[in-house]
């Protein structure tokens, strides 16, 4: 069985991301036996985006997950370092303090320069979303030797491209960070955060990539051959303030905006991860889908994969959020990291189980899906 790990966009968050990770890095060390066993060991393809693109390239590194949430924490102030108050009209955060923190994390040894993404020091496909902003285009760009535009006789071959700055790329969400300029081949783009395409949940994409032909890996989609796990960062619906329609101004739609596309986007990437699919483990869609854990569309011989898919709200609904004073829970407040950890680990310890990691071909689940989400 090839298996997917997919992991959502959502700045700082991220840390409730590595709380599941590491729940899961746990059960695979225990069921194979390895203490050392890293994700990289075990998923064929790590996609990310954004926050995501991070922990999925340092994952495809070999890193284990703690790790990673020890790089988090050490060094989120400076990834969000300042610039100077006469730069903050174009950006609230300074590149070069990113920029840097990538360049050191994916270093070629061989080389003495800054891994390409074409590095053999990557243990897995990775995939890492972005959007290019001077073409008005998604950018789904993948380490596979075999895709079109990474054969190294192009003089825009991907692979060529630094690592780091893929990565500055996918992160470079907009009034946080300005777009990152890579130059390809004979031509210069300007890219921006993937949160702003159709891929701040990049699970859908990520199967795509791996079984459509054009794509050039060519994975069977099966039940018995593909499994998908796909992991959020704290689902926090974006609300129009509490006020009257006649008092709402310019201001309260542009804060509405961005993060209600972005959720609604990613909210139906994963309905279609489970139309296609046989959902393992999901909180339920809404009140009149539930969770779609059985056949809806295809039948179980008909569904392309399995899928399992961790999430939970973290907004106002939450108890422990809605003690935090109004505003506070934003993509880049670093106070919220202790808060993110502890909710992150319950959540792991309730719902992340061996069997959403290892599921029958035949359908049968000891665990039903959840449906304690909204």
């Amino acid at each position: 069985m090839k298996r997917i790990l997919a992991l959502d966009g959502g700045g700082i968050r991220g840390v409730f991301t590595l709380q599941i990770l590491a729940r899961v890095e746990a059960l695979l060390r225990q069921e194979q036996k390895k203490p050392d066993l890293v994700l990289a060991d075990t998923f064929d393809l790590i996609a990310g985006t954004s926050t995501g693109a991070i922990i999925a390239s340092l994952l495809s590194w070999g890193l284990p997950v703690r790790e990673i949430e020890k790089l988090y924490v050490d060094h989120s102030p400076t990834m969000f370092a300042r610039g100077r108050w006469t730069q903050q009209w174009k950006s609230k955060y300074k590149p070069e303090a990113i920029a840097n923190f990538f360049k050191e994390r994916f270093f070629d040894d061989e080389t003495g320069r800054p891994a390409l993404l074409g590095t053999k020091k990557l243990k897995t496909l990775l995939l890492i979303l972005m959007r290019n902003g001077s073409t008005g285009g998604a950018w789904p760009v993948s380490n596979n030797a075999k895709a079109m535009f990474n054969d190294p006789a192009l003089a825009d071959c991907n692979l060529k491209i630094p690592l780091w700055q893929l990565l500055r790329a996918s992160t470079a969400a907009p009034t946080f960070f300005p777009p990152e300029e890579i130059r390809i081949g004979d031509q210069t783009f300007q890219f921006m955060d993937g949160g702003v395409t159709p891929y701040n949940n990049p699970a859908l994409i990520a199967v795509l990539t791996a079984t459509l032909p054009q794509y050039q890996i060519g994975w069977p989609a099966t039940r018995e051959q593909l499994h998908v796990l796909s992991i959020g960062t704290g689902l926090a619906r974006a609300k129009l303030p509490q006020k009257k329609v006649s008092e709402l101004n310019l201001l309260d739609h542009i804060r509405y905006l961005a993060p209600a596309l972005i959720g609604s986007v990613s909210a139906e990437q994963d309905l279609m991860c489970r139309v296609m699919g046989d959902c393992v483990h999901g909180a339920r869609v809404d009140a009149e889908l539930g969770a779609l854990e059985a056949p809806a569309l295809l039948s179980r011989d008909e569904q392309k994969f399995t899928y399992a898919r961790y999430d939970q709200p973290l907004d106002a609904t939450h108890p422990k959020i809605k003690r935090l004073p109004a505003g506070s829970f934003q993509l880049d407040n670093l106070a919220l990291i202790p808060l993110l950890q502890e909710l992150g680990e319950e959540y792991a310890d309730a719902h992340v189980r061996r069997e959403h990691l290892f599921p029958r071909a035949d359908g049968f689940r000891s665990c039903p899906c959840s449906v304690t989400s909204p």
